[in-house]
């Protein structure tokens, strides 16, 4: 089974999310982890709130840093200009999405729709290996 992390600066909005949407749909074709390069208190609550709408809970996830989880197969960052340092992993991709933070719920549940969109193309994909 793949392992794949989700990476973002604080791990507390889209990375969380990722995770979320990865768990919640692939656990039986990947491991999924997020990660960031520095620690932040917890899961944003509009990230928290988005995902319960639908249908997932993040509110006991916590934020992680990078040397908190497992190597990786896959290394996926979330387009906030992250500059991770060496992990090793076999594959690294960026997904180049905008943080939601600071904006409405309304911002906040289309990033999530985007993020699951890019979940679904990440597991065909990894299918496909």
């Amino acid at each position: 089974m793949k392992k794949v992390a989700f990476i973002c600066i604080h791990n507390s909005c889209r990375s969380q999310m990722a995770e979320g949407w990865a768990k919640h749909l692939f656990s039986d074709l990947f491991d999924a982890y997020s990660a960031g390069t520095e620690k932040y208190p917890a899961p944003k609550p509009k990230a928290v709130e988005s995902m319960k709408l639908a249908g997932i809970d993040i509110s006991y996830y916590s934020s992680k840093l990078i040397e908190d989880i497992p190597e990786v197969d896959i290394l996926v960052t979330m387009g906030c200009g992250v500059e991770c340092p060496i992990v090793p992993c076999s594959s690294r991709e960026d997904w180049e999405l905008d943080d939601p933070s600071g904006g409405t719920i309304t911002d906040f549940n289309e990033t999530r729709d985007l993020i699951k969109d890019l979940v679904i193309d990440l597991a065909r994909r990894i299918e496909d290996l």
